[in-house]
């Protein structure tokens, strides 16, 4: 089973109000609830706008209990750098207590049954989230299966525009399909690698901490490459490094009268055409695969199609 808390925090009695962080938590429920074609992801919990510092313990504590394998954390609102740590600032905030403290979230998890859990933290100073103050910044300690991503560095503050959290609206394009893999496969990695790029160089700067000896799927999109043809990769490319060669029987607009139509190759040359726009084969000889099939040259693997072809070949797909 799949928890996941999401947390946005608008509302504050001692603090200055935010404006994006309810619509940030609301906008990513649906995609962390559901996957692409439909089929139930997390079961999430939303808490919203006012949110004081017992409803953010209590969330956590019933999201970090047993009965479930892996948990999510996702809180967006304030964000208060002290002593080494970051403290998630509550509605009711104020003085010594201005939230939960992180390291009060860390205990949670390291005491929790749950296997492996993903904390999302969109405020400032998120970046100092697992950092272990007796060592300095930048060291951190996570338990086995547990990782964090950040909208900004430890010394930096996370923006808001038009609404929104900036952070959380790339987060939202992300997970709707942008930090997928071929597989349809949305994991911390490639929203990692997908955020760090959505940031210019004077911009704040997405972390990630990880302690993982495997990813697991935050969400499913559709596959960009169906299974099946990623399957049939041996069979047209016998090694790695085979060329496949292509004639105009390939093409089905053959702009040639006298070639009757060849429906085999056809169909295999349009499941090539994919794996094409999908980096994973490319023609040899000519810029275009049209032009291949036509002149009757051929086609092969890239590194990453000799990539899906080794797992093909042993049976991962």
């Amino acid at each position: 089973m799949k928890r996941a808390l999401l947390v946005g925090i608008d509302h504050y009695d001692h603090h200055r109000d935010l404006h994006g962080c309810e619509n940030d938590a609301k906008a990513l429920h649906p995609l962390f609830t559901r996957n692409e074609d439909g089929t139930l992801n997390f079961h999430c919990k939303l808490l919203t706008r006012a949110v004081t510092r017992r409803q953010v313990l209590d969330g956590v504590r019933a999201l970090l209990a047993d009965g479930a394998d892996f948990a999510l954390l996702y809180f967006a609102g304030h964000g208060v750098e002290v002593n080494g740590d970051v403290v998630l600032t509550t509605t009711d905030g104020q003085g010594d207590v201005l939230g939960v403290r992180f390291g009060e979230v860390l205990e949670l998890i390291a005491g929790s049954p749950v296997k492996d859990v993903v904390v999302i933290l969109d405020c400032c100073f998120s970046g100092g989230a697992g950092s272990v103050a007796l060592l300095d910044s930048r060291s951190a300690l996570l338990r086995t299966g547990v990782s964090i991503l950040t909208a900004s560095r430890g010394d930096q503050v996370s923006a808001e525009d038009g609404g929104r959290g900036v952070f959380s609206f790339h987060l939202e394009g992300a997970l709707d399909g942008g930090a997928a893999d071929v597989l349809g496969h949305v994991t911390v990695a490639g929203l990692y690698a997908y955020l760090t790029e959505s940031f210019g160089p004077w911009d704040q700067r997405p972390t990630v901490k990880t302690n993982v000896d495997r990813l697991h799927d935050l969400r499913r999109c559709k596959p960009s490459v169906p299974l099946e043809t990623l399957r049939r990769l041996p069979t047209w490319f016998p090694t790695p490094d085979h060329e496949l060669p292509l004639d105009p029987t390939y093409e089905p607009d053959k702009s040639r009268s006298d070639l009757p139509p060849h429906p085999e190759h056809e169909a295999v040359f349009g499941q090539l055409q994919v794996c094409r726009a999908n980096k994973l084969v490319e023609p040899v000889g000519h810029q275009h695969m049209y032009y291949a099939a036509m002149l009757g040259l051929s086609c092969r693997l890239t590194p990453l199609g000799r990539h899906y072809w080794q797992m093909a070949s042993r049976g991962y797909l």
